[in-house]
């Protein structure tokens, strides 16, 4: 190792326990963290962010493992070391000239150093009350699963819009290009990439012929099943990834409204919309989930999706920190917040419409307790079976009546849906 390289490495440490710090005080989501870093430091390459950002997920991920190897004290540069040491299985050759010599000899005992089994939520890498949640929904064998599961890196999944194209000949494109690339096992749109290359500057992104999008999610756009010329409302569109979708499926026609309380979210999706070729979208920038913009669509929709703000817990391969952002208080204020918007989207539908209430939560209290709760105080509604509704579409996925995906069984995020009928009164 050159010199050179020693300077530049012993650097990379330096920044990758800089932004680990920042991270673990878990003020901010790790990725925005990662972001603000490089760009305050623009001189690091793509290689070395990608080894900052890989270092500090990894750590972030199998945080309670390595604090058992290393104290609950440990500094972030210590974290780094025995990540790299034990997680990543470096050789004590690796560490000379980027480690002092009793660094190393620490490095040495942190290799050697044996645990015992621990607890389920150590053994799971999730704090107490999670493990303890999820395993009122799994037994102890299928919740280890999970957690692993879990903390392995999310693939990169693609969706065709199929405005422009069909997956046949974006894989073609792919395959010309030296891009490993091969269908997804469910979504008829979807496309599962080996790595993960730039893709940004690709002809087909830059003229709308795919957009990045977890295949759960693009489940859940077959879930709401939108038709030409339908009236359909996104309640909680954000920046739009599953609006672009039910506005391709809509081939462009009828009308879909964007709802969302961010500005900045919706400031996002506009110039998606353009490149995508949609024409029959409307974003609409809502104070909350009562405003008079909502109450002026009552009664008129034929389909309303409900992409309910969540704990986020079934993101974990993407999102590792929210499992120690989240807290049972920030579920609960969710699970009351999911209720109200559940309650105002549903006044929306019309008779004989769908509404489809989903989360990226693996969590009951989010997912079966706020549909159950809605149904009970609903009679006007009745469930659909929506492994049914998939089936009708080409797409054989038995998950039962309402929609579990896990990255445990299915490789996708952790996703809950039901979706509802409002039962057409006679006049």
């Amino acid at each position: 190792m050159s010199k050179h390289e020693e300077a530049a490495s012993r650097s990379l440490l330096i920044h990758a326990a800089q932004v680990l710090g920042a991270v673990l005080t878990f003020e901010y989501p790790a990725d925005a963290v990662l972001s603000h870093h490089f760009r305050e430091h623009r001189e690091i390459g793509h290689r070395d962010r990608g080894f900052i950002a890989e270092t500090v997920y990894g750590i972030v991920r199998r945080l309670r493992w390595l604090r058992r190897l290393v104290g609950d004290k440990a500094r972030p540069r210590e974290l780094v070391l025995a990540w790299l040491a034990r997680g990543e299985g470096w050789p004590m050759r690796h560490f000379e000239g980027l480690a002092s010599a009793t660094e190393r000899d620490w490095i040495s005992g942190i290799k050697g150093k044996e645990l015992d089994e621990g607890s389920i939520a150590e053994r799971a890498d999730l704090p107490d009350w999670l493990a303890e949640r999820l395993a009122a929904t799994h037994d102890e064998a299928a919740l280890i699963e999970l957690a692993h599961s879990l903390n392995r890196p999310a693939p990169l999944d693609l969706r065709v819009n199929v405005l422009k194209t069909d997956r046949d000949a974006v894989l073609d494109a792919f395959k010309h290009n030296g891009i490993d690339a091969k269908p997804c096992p469910y979504s008829p749109q979807g496309i599962r990439l080996a790595g993960k290359p730039a893709l940004q500057k690709h002809p087909l992104f830059l003229d709308g012929s795919f957009e990045v999008q977890d295949e759960g999610s693009q489940l859940l756009g077959y879930l709401v099943q939108p038709k030409r010329g339908e009236l359909v409302i996104d309640f909680c569109a954000g920046a739009g990834g599953k609006t672009l979708q039910l506005g391709a499926l809509m081939r462009s026609t009828g009308r879909l409204y964007a709802f969302d309380v961010a500005e900045k979210r919706l400031a996002k999706l506009k110039p998606r919309l353009a490149r995508a070729g949609l024409s029959n979208v409307h974003p609409v920038l809502i104070a909350h989930e009562r405003d008079a913009k909502v109450k002026r669509m009552v009664g008129k929709a034929d389909r309303v999706l409900v992409d309910a703000p969540c704990s986020g817990l079934g993101t974990l391969r993407r999102n590792p920190d929210l499992k120690w952002r989240q807290t049972p208080e920030s579920v609960a204020e969710m699970v009351a917040k999911q209720g109200a918007i559940l309650e105002s989207a549903a006044r929306l539908v019309k008779p004989g419409g769908r509404l489809v209430y989903a989360t990226c939560s693996l969590l009951a209290e989010e997912n079966d307790g706020v549909v159950d709760a809605f149904l009970a105080a609903h009679p006007e509604f009745r469930l659909l079976n929506a492994a049914d509704v998939l089936a009708k579409q080409g797409i054989a996925l038995d998950t039962g009546e309402r929609l579990r995906l896990s990255p445990r069984t299915h490789d996708t995020d952790g996703f809950f849906a039901a979706a509802m009928e409002r039962v057409a009164t006679d006049a």
